[in-house]
């Protein structure tokens, strides 16, 4: 059997440490295997990421190096950090060639979303699209047996589902740094999304086949992660818990079943919810929903194929407030169909919104393989020969992205519960880490201003 070193290369923080969750997965099913396996987190090593690197390389003599890539980018148009994390991991590679012949093996989210392109700028050996449980023991395999395999591997045609998930390998130190540093740990209970929202790369990475975990393996990971390690908060990592199969409200009910006693949030779809299902999933545990309502209009909602009109918006966000549950809505201006009409529009409506958090981005990170991709080519916004490693964006051509974005500043000027751009958002939530307050932070930002009108 194989040695394998696995390196989550991710080392931003905003807007929350996020614990790397992929890596424990392949981590667990490489254990189950037979492999022995090191997990290196360089987040937690950012004083000494060379001396680090090095010494785990040296000390543990990997046959194989894995490393996941989380994210190509912040997503944010108005960033000045705007630049891509890829090319801070391109030294990285560099390194390993330095101190190990071992084959390196690329993964993750972003690997995934556009794996040719990477795995040639960052001159790595080996790339895995998806879910790498049972492909990263099958290239082990071949490459151990010298069986030809190719460069890149794709999904099989036979995807895990049910009994062939894996437990997350979590291990302590990380777990008290992530837990230290945002109040909550994070699971996640199906894979796959049905919807078919032009931009969206959820798709691309899991497939559109939902798969679920049972309720069961769910909450007995749950209060084995709490007894472990005496951890109280998660977020369900979910790219949408809600589903319409109701999988969701079965694992809350699971989750009073077994008293399983954790908060916890997610992200949710604004779709019709009853005030039975909301009370459900609070006895549960929930305590905040971030909700990817993602376009303000019904206009621009089509334009990004929602099925969904800003009517369900508005109900959902008011059955949450009916049931005292604090909610944070997600909204992207300047997608297609915005026009200068389209943004007042929905600026009106999100000012119907009320006792919500409302973070907005200026304009749409386009993905390739996306049919945003085809429409910003279409339309000329992009070239066709962009290859989409830096961010780049879509904004609709019928509206001026500067006009755009000063009337959106100016629409939630000394306003506490809104958020815009986003680096003020994130200087927002920093200020409130450091006066002792974790979790998602800007649910406390709703409680402040809510205090802050009694008085």
């Amino acid at each position: 059997m194989s040695r394998v070193l696995l390196i989550s290369s991710n080392t931003t923080t905003e807007p929350l440490p996020v614990y790397p969750l992929g890596m424990a997965l392949i981590a667990s099913s490489l254990e189950k295997n037979g492999h022995e396996v090191k997990q290196l987190d360089l987040l937690l090593n950012l004083e000494n990421i060379s001396l680090k690197l090095n010494s785990s390389i040296v000390e543990f003599q990997p046959n194989f190096i894995g490393v996941s890539i989380r994210n190509i980018d912040n997503v944010d148009s108005l960033s000045v950090l705007n630049t891509g994390y890829l090319s801070d991991i391109i030294p990285l590679v560099d390194q390993i060639r330095k101190v190990s012949q071992s084959p390196i093996v690329l993964g993750g989210p972003a690997f995934s979303i556009m794996p040719e392109q990477i795995l040639e700028l960052l001159n790595a050996d080996y790339g895995i699209v998806g879910e790498g449980e049972v492909s990263f023991n099958r290239l082990i395999h071949n490459i151990s047996n010298n069986i030809k395999t190719k460069t890149i591997l794709y999904p099989s045609e036979t995807l895990i589902e049910q009994e062939q998930f894996f437990s997350p390998l979590y291990e302590k130190e990380l777990v008290d740094y992530y837990f230290d540093q945002s109040g909550m740990l994070n699971y996640q209970t199906k894979r796959g999304c049905p919807h078919d929202c032009n931009y969206c790369s959820y798709p691309i990475i899991e497939g559109k086949k939902l798969r679920y975990q049972t309720p069961e393996f769910v909450v007995k990971n749950l209060i084995d992660l709490k007894k472990r390690f005496n951890v109280d908060t998660l977020f369900f990592t979910d790219s949408v818990f809600n589903d319409c199969q109701g999988h969701y409200l079965e694992i809350a009910e699971q989750m009073i079943k077994e008293k399983c006693d954790l908060r916890w949030a997610a992200y949710f779809r604004p779709e019709t919810i009853k005030q039975s299902e909301l009370k459900l999933l609070k006895d549960s545990g929930l305590y905040a929903m971030e909700v990817g309502s993602d376009a303000a209009c019904d206009a621009t909602l089509k334009g990004i194929n929602k099925s969904f009109d800003f009517d369900k918006i508005f109900n959902f966000n008011t059955n949450c407030i009916e049931a005292d549950i604090p909610c944070a809505h997600f909204f992207m201006f300047g997608g297609p169909k915005e026009t200068h009409e389209t943004v007042l529009e929905g600026l009106k409506n999100i000012e119907r919104l009320e006792k919500c958090a409302v973070f907005v981005f200026s304009g749409i990170r386009v993905l390739p393989q996306t049919d945003l991709h085809k429409i910003a080519v279409r339309e000329g916004v992009l070239s066709k020969d962009n290859d989409l490693l830096k961010p780049s964006y879509y904004v609709s051509p019928l509206v001026d992205k500067a006009w755009m974005d000063n009337t959106i500043k100016k629409a939630f000027h000394k306003r506490k519960d809104r958020f815009f751009p986003p680096e003020e958002g994130q200087m927002r939530m920093r200020a409130l880490k450091i006066f002792g307050f974790k979790g998602l932070l800007w649910d406390m930002a709703l409680k402040l201003k809510k205090k802050n009108k009694t008085k």
